[in-house]
């Protein structure tokens, strides 16, 4: 199967996974890059994964739904409002899309209902490394704001994220990861995978070429929201806020506030 980033809006990607016939998307926010990208491919809309209810993720739905072909399904968040109807998921669902297995995992704190859906690669299944859509909740080098949830939610919600294989494929759905990369560089000044990613990062840019997917691996290097028990991390965070305690849930607090001051 192969994986396509298809640029929306300013900064969001809408994920494309298809088999050369069939095609599944993610978080479409708007119809048209997918419609231009199944006619370029020659491909059917076989299926819709929607991670949470915000507009750019789930603006596009109605009117993808003229073309899902028969035997398609949109699957959506259980406990949020969606635009058109959906297969109700929840943490710990299971379904398969064309033989793909697809697990589902509650990931609230940007939006209350989040869930993310992770692709397990399998001997038998098409997929050679497995896939992560996480929506809004984890991005590359950073996190989703706090809309609905908490910080303890948000935690909980990375760890889970966190636990996934190290080689999955994180398909974030917005193109933040340079300034994400500032940040984090300011958090952790001595953490030179941070440094190496970045010039990678913005030669990939430069060539107008998207920085994702990322790898959970990676992320667990340059990711300051999945680095809070790391003390120079821990420390940053107590240096924006001295408030701020030892567990590690305070401390994503005071990193997530910290970023949306972050100029």
């Amino acid at each position: 199967m192969e994986l396509i980033a298809l640029p929306a809006f300013t900064d969001n990607y809408i994920w494309l996974l298809h088999n050369g016939s069939q095609a599944l998307v993610v978080d479409p926010g708007e119809a048209s890059p997918v419609k231009e990208a199944l006619t370029a491919r020659g491909l059917e809309l076989q299926g819709i994964l929607v991670t949470h209810h915000h507009g750019d993720h789930v603006g596009g739905l109605s009117e993808l739904m003229e073309i899902l072909a028969p035997t398609g399904q949109v699957w959506g968040p259980a406990h949020e409002k969606m635009p058109v109807p959906v297969q109700p998921m929840q943490g710990n669902d299971h379904f398969e899309w064309l033989g793909q297995a697809v697990e589902v995992l509650d990931v609230p704190g940007h939006t209350a209902g989040h869930i993310a859906f992770y692709l397990p690669a399998t001997s038998q299944g098409p997929l050679r490394t497995p896939i992560l859509f996480c929506g809004d909740t984890l991005f590359s080098a950073g996190c989703g704001r706090l809309f609905e949830g908490t910080a303890s939610q948000m935690y909980d919600s990375l760890s889970r994220l966190a636990a996934l294989p190290g080689e999955t494929r994180v398909c974030c759905a917005h193109e933040y990861t340079l300034s994400n990369l500032r940040f984090a560089r300011a958090v952790e000044p001595g953490n030179e995978a941070i440094v190496q990613h970045e010039a990678w990062c913005q030669s990939e840019r430069a060539h107008h070429r998207p920085t994702l997917p990322s790898t959970l691996s990676l992320e667990l290097q340059i990711n300051p929201f999945l680095r809070c028990s790391q003390t120079e991390v821990r420390q940053s965070a107590q240096h924006f806020d001295p408030r701020v305690g030892p567990e590690p849930a305070s401390v994503l607090a005071a990193l997530r506030q910290w970023k949306n001051e972050f100029r």
